[in-house]
């Protein structure tokens, strides 16, 4: 469980290294802060390659050494949709190119990016570069050495939404576009999200746990007091960006990974709603009555076998 939390924790940064220095302005000393990127210790096959339109759409590309395509993940950082980048999972490079599974990840236009663009709802814009970011993978495959129907997926907090609604939503392949990539499938072999919000219906979320507050920004909204009281304007919204809302039975298998308190139930107030294991213990029983194969390992709930993220798409992805 430790290595859990610690990973939604790595997840949840955005992946800067800070360095602080002082400065002399006057008579007072000013201490500025310059960023510097993480440089992952793995030098990418193929570093920063564009796949959209967004100067954001960018990811990084680690080819595994196989002589026979190979399996691959596609990890979606955490960060609310509002921040973070890809170098939050350049410390699972390793980990993947070791069980012969190539890794991608991916940067994605945040909330920012989305109102400056006028994409209405926000939260269309991280959702479908993810989507377009699988379909790149997938364009790649002769030159990159991929298998293209072993294509799994993770992500924590926000990153896991996306993640979720990218396993559960209908293929977005259009075979009649002009542009080869769109004509490839979005669909997912496998998942596995860590702290993963699985839900953006104000309604049933805080039937689960009335002090929950995430998800307005999604809908370019600021509460959720908004997002209840605006619930039947913005209900398509839910249906169609809502990770839950978009399961079928014909759905990949999901790993579900939550830190949180023991004994947590339905109807308290939790610390940390945003990532609480109700999130997985909502999506678990639409699963279960979908038939979805899937497992769900919280505080209450270990898995020995399969104890985190990364041993579930190796398990999964290598069979």
């Amino acid at each position: 469980m430790t290595r859990i939390l610690l990973s939604a924790l790595v997840l949840s940064l955005v992946g800067l290294s800070v360095q602080s220095q002082e400065t002399n302005k006057g008579d007072k000393k000013v201490k500025k802060v310059q960023k510097k990127p993480v440089v992952p210790a793995i030098p990418p096959t193929h570093g920063n390659v564009s796949y959209g339109k967004n100067q954001r759409n960018v990811m990084d590309f680690w080819q595994a050494k196989s002589e026979t395509p190979t399996p691959v993940v596609i990890c979606i950082h955490g960060g609310s949709w509002i921040g973070g980048d890809k170098s939050g999972y350049y410390g699972r490079v390793k980990i993947f190119l070791d069980a012969g599974i190539s890794m991608a990840t991916i940067n994605y236009r945040l909330m920012k990016q989305a109102n400056e663009e006028k994409v209405v709802p926000p939260v269309k814009a991280p959702l479908e570069d993810a989507a377009r970011a699988v379909q790149f993978v997938r364009s790649k495959a002769s030159e990159w050495n991929i298998d293209k129907k072993r294509v799994g997926a993770t992500g924590g907090s926000a990153g896991g939404a996306s993640t979720l609604w990218l396993a559960f939503h209908d293929d977005l392949a259009d075979p009649k576009s002009s542009d080869p990539v769109a004509r490839e499938s979005t669909r997912l072999y496998c998942a596995a999200v860590e702290g993963a919000q699985s839900s953006l219906d104000p309604k049933e979320l805080l039937e689960w746990m009335p002090n929950y507050t995430y998800g307005a920004h999604a809908f370019g909204l600021k509460s959720i007091k908004e997002m209840v009281e605006q619930r039947e304007r913005i209900l398509p919204w839910i249906k169609k960006y809502s990770a839950i809302e978009l399961v079928t039975k014909d759905d990949p298998p999901i790993g579900l990974y939550y830190g949180g308190v023991k004994g947590a139930k339905r109807g308290e107030k939790h610390r940390d709603p945003t990532h609480s294991p109700m999130l997985g213990l909502l999506l678990a029983e639409k699963l279960k009555q979908t038939g979805v194969e899937h497992i769900l390992v919280y505080v209450d709930q270990p898995n020995p076998r399969l104890p985190d993220a990364n041993a579930f798409l190796m398990q999964y992805l290598k069979k």
